[in-house]
């Protein structure tokens, strides 16, 4: 026990190589990100975590705003009856709910589950805010909490309360909503691709991995550099089952009574687990500039006699860069260059511009990526330009590096012992199932692997299942999670 609290002390980084979990783990202690709060499970989110969790916030909304979605927010109790109203739903559920039985020092009439999604509680209002086709689409979104008991916490991976957003909309149409869960899908993945550079496998969700009380679940699946799956995002189609149990109903261009086509499609604090491990390495985190609070951060050089000259040069240097739009921090504190570097290399800061008084003697900066630790020379009056084109550059290597993992790692197998095989080396597997959800959980329980998805791309191929030698149709990705 205290050779971990002195690791954290000191922001020691275990290697990969030699514990994954615990250099994960390491890595959020390293750059600052998180820590656990003091009940099991909790998670306390530091500035320089919640920045980048921010940035996420930001990205979405703005992609939100522009498809007229509205923000609104939605209680954080549930009375007990809603959750109850939608049976499948409940059963989901069930093992994670945290329920409150007692307020103000008294034993309630009725217990309040506290929000493990909203579905219940926000399709109960929505019955009075839908009457009519003219009402629709009604497309909602809440950035909120949600706590979900869990039994074996891992920071930003699996907490008892996350943050997230979840978006709810009713449609006139299942072909509306279908239509809709697909396009929210591709909002996520164009956040983790263009902007975490992270690629992601599009598909579908089994039946037994689909969302409580949905009609069927869309998702994006990621893999982290050890080979398992990350689920990234889900969208889901609801069909018209919320709706009839709460009466989300209108009346359509006909004059006719119809229940409403929903969706609902979310995104958690979870990513920032996948950001790390889809990139960072044993120096500590690294994060692709289009998400990175700070792309730039600028280290005087010099003692103090030198550095009143060098600061003000690295002020001039950070308005510039400013202006053309690079987020940029000055770290001019009295500590050796060294402490300064390892610092901001282990926050994961795209690029570190070194200024020293023999720098500016000859009007230079030298820039390190931290991607893949090189340095150049730059002329003062170049850098701003350099930068945006660097930055660029950063940002198309890590997502080929993660590529380039996720292609490595995908086997496509036909028998069980290639399967069983290709799962304990930690890949995802490409094979044939034969859509039994019984030879899934048998699957499951042999290798632990579990269907991540029914690609999009996938094209129809005869085949036999690889586990129970039944036809199959095509093939889908199984792989260990987190």
């Amino acid at each position: 026990m205290n050779s971990n609290n002195d690791r954290n002390e000191r922001k020691e980084i275990t290697k990969r190589s030699e514990d994954y979990s615990q250099w994960y783990l390491d890595v959020i202690a390293a750059a600052d990100l998180a820590e656990n709060g003091p009940v099991r499970g909790t998670m306390i989110i530091k500035p320089y975590g919640y920045a980048i969790w921010e940035r996420i916030q930001r990205i979405l909304d703005e992609h939100f705003k522009e498809l007229n979605i509205k923000n609104a927010y939605f209680p954080l109790f549930i009375p007990e009856r809603l959750l109850k109203r939608e049976t499948e739903h409940v059963e989901g559920f069930a093992p994670e709910v945290a329920v409150v039985t007692h307020a103000g020092g008294k034993k309630l009439e009725e217990p309040l589950v506290v929000r493990p999604t909203s579905e219940t509680i926000m399709y109960e209002t929505f019955s009075n805010w839908v009457q009519s086709y003219r009402d629709l689409p009604l497309l909602i979104n809440q950035w909120a909490n949600v706590v979900r008991w869990e039994m074996r916490p891992r920071l930003f991976l699996r907490t008892t309360e996350f943050l997230w957003q979840e978006g709810h909309t009713v449609h006139e149409s299942m072909k509306e909503a279908d239509a809709w869960a697909r396009q929210m899908l591709s909002v996520y993945q164009y956040l983790a691709e263009q902007v975490m550079a992270i690629p992601v496998i599009p598909g579908i969700k089994s039946e037994s991995e689909k969302f409580a009380g949905a009609f069927c679940t869309y998702t994006i699946e990621a893999m982290m550099q050890d080979g398992k799956a990350l689920q990234f995002a889900t969208s889901h189609n609801l069909g018209t089952n919320f709706a009839k149990v709460f009466n989300v109903s209108f009346l359509d261009r006909d004059g006719n009574r119809q229940y409403g086509s929903q969706t609902s499609w979310g995104l958690s604090t979870r990513t920032i687990g996948g950001l790390i491990m889809a990139h960072s390495d044993d120096k500590g985190l690294v994060l692709p500039p289009w998400l990175a609070p700070i792309q730039v951060v600028i280290i005087t050089i010099g003692h103090a006699d030198s550095t009143g000259v060098v600061e003000q040069k690295a002020r001039e240097i950070a308005e510039e860069l400013k202006k053309a739009g690079i987020r940029v921090e000055i770290d001019a504190r009295q500590l050796r260059p060294g402490e300064k570097f390892y610092e901001w290399e282990k926050k994961g800061v795209p690029v570190r511009i070194e200024l020293g008084p023999k720098d500016l003697a000859n009007n230079e900066a030298i820039l390190a990526r931290r991607d893949g630790g090189e340095k150049v020379s730059i002329p003062v009056n170049f850098l701003a330009r350099k930068i945006n084109s660097l930055l660029a550059d950063i940002q198309t290597n890590l997502y080929k590096k993660a590529s380039q993992n996720m292609v490595s790692k995908i086997k496509k197998v036909d028998t069980w012992d290639e399967f069983s095989r290709a799962v304990e080396a930690g890949n995802f597997v490409l094979a044939h199932w034969c859509g039994d959800a019984e030879v899934e959980k048998q699957i499951k329980e042999e290798t632990g692997a579990t269907i991540r998805c029914i690609p999009f791309e996938q094209k129809a191929e005869d085949g036999e299942c690889v586990k129970s030698g039944k036809p199959s149709v095509t093939r889908v990705i199984f792989a260990k999670a987190y």
